[in-house]
């Protein structure tokens, strides 16, 4: 169905300082192409001198090690069922890094939000990953969010 439109939002998750963690990856199911509408972290530090989180989106060759995260459908009304599944909170093991398509520095005590314009969204081919990774100088923690349309 044309825009089918859903959500993935994240707890907050603790980043441990100078590790990269993938905090939230987003998975299409096979043979279906997902369209990501926008995207954003955002971090609840408090120290105003504190070194900025470097923030990658990248397209992800595997799943790592992560734990499931529900998705909401952004339009309640329709009774079909969001294909695109998701995890959140990469533990051991990272997902393999494959293409980078943003990176981005982000203050620790503010967050940062995209929202594509129509043609300019990023596409997620059929059984691909894409995920968050943030890797923090100092600990801190973020929230993610992932708005996409099926």
């Amino acid at each position: 169905m044309a825009a089918f439109q859903g959500q993935g939002s994240t707890a907050e998750i603790t980043l441990t300082a100078a590790t990269a963690k993938t905090v939230i990856q987003m998975v299409a199911a096979a043979n279906h192409r997902v369209k990501i509408l926008g995207w954003g972290v955002f971090f609840d530090g408090t120290s105003t001198t504190a070194e900025p989180v470097q923030v990658r989106l990248l397209r992800q060759t595997t799943a790592g090690t992560m734990t499931a995260l529900t998705l909401t459908k952004r339009d309640d009304s329709i009774a079909d069922t969001l294909l695109t599944t998701a995890q959140h909170t990469a533990t051991g093991t990272e997902p393999t890094a494959g293409d980078l398509l943003e990176s981005i520095e982000v203050h620790p005590q503010q967050g940062y939000q995209v929202l594509y314009p129509l043609g300019g969204e990023v596409i997620i081919g059929g059984g691909d990953r894409l995920g968050i990774e943030c890797t923090a100088p100092a600990g801190v923690n973020v929230r993610a969010t992932v708005i996409f349309e099926e």
